[in-house]
């Protein structure tokens, strides 16, 4: 059952800085560059602790005309709720201000897809989405989303999800009316050597525009990618939508900043065009 109210944070103080003003302060920290912006279909962000995975999150979002409706697809790792869940009213809150849920836009999806049910309970305590939006309000003021998250691995009904998400954007704006962000980090507490490796498998296959390629790689080489399924979902409503290349824009592990190589976290950041 879908809850219709405020999302409050649940990882502000926590993952990020629980107040505007130090929240603006380590991300403008982070933006180490103006690089120019592009027009761009989809992408793929992590969402661990800015202090790891913040740097890759910023420079991709750095590079992103961000459109004016968001589709944020992310992991569900609490397992609670749905299997797939959509918010379709309401809005969440962050130390920036608030983001209102595009509810045209959700229910037109919802409409769509024989998979989502909408429902707050999946959504209520997953930090894979919340932390990409106070990155997108520093570069964008204005902007409403769609949250969606996922506990599947079916890659055949990820795939026809994603179709399902491109019908609904192609009747609700249009092609171009909106982006889709896929929400993972990669691979877990392995050495850097051995989570570099298979990473790089991974998103070899993120950046063919193969989805198919993906799954079996993460499924094949055990890869704690957590997030696979909304990338797989994302990939495939992006080539709907006309995607046809992708650019790696920045990969660090945990090991990066800490120095400790022995058991790191992979993250990456790529934009689809």
């Amino acid at each position: 059952m879908e809850k219709s109210n405020l999302r409050l944070p649940v990882v502000a103080g926590k993952f990020y800085p629980g107040s505007k003003d130090a929240l603006n302060k380590l991300i403008a920290s982070l933006l180490t560059d103006e690089p120019k912006k592009s027009d761009v279909i989809a992408c793929m962000l992590p969402h661990a602790g800015y202090i790891y995975s913040g740097a890759v999150a910023v420079k991709t979002v750095s590079r992103m005309n961000i459109r004016d409706r968001i589709i944020l697809l992310g992991p569900n790792h609490t397992g609670y709720g749905e299997r797939m869940s959509i918010m379709t009213e309401g809005a969440w809150q962050t130390p920036l201000g608030k983001v209102s849920i595009d509810t045209e836009l959700a229910q037109q999806i919802l409409a769509h897809s024989k998979y989502l049910k909408a429902d707050y309970l999946a959504q209520a305590d997953e930090h894979s989405l919340e932390v990409e939006l106070p990155i997108l309000q520093y570069f964008k003021s204005d902007f409403k989303i769609v949250p969606i998250v996922l506990f599947s691995q079916d890659a055949a009904e990820l795939k026809e999800l994603g179709q399902e998400i491109a019908s609904a954007i192609e009747q609700s704006g249009g092609r171009s009316s909106a982006t889709i962000i896929a929400s993972s980090d990669m691979t877990h507490y392995e050495s850097q050597s051995s989570a570099q490796k298979k990473d790089k498998e991974a998103l070899q296959a993120v950046l063919a525009l193969d989805e198919d390629k993906l799954m079996e790689r993460v499924q094949r080489l055990n890869i704690s990618m957590c997030g696979c399924a909304p990338v797989t979902a994302m990939l495939s409503a992006a080539k709907a939508l006309g995607a046809t290349q992708a650019e790696l824009v920045s990969y660090k592990t945990s090991g990066d900043v800490t120095g400790d190589t022995s058991s790191v976290v992979g993250y990456a950041g790529v934009i689809i065009y």
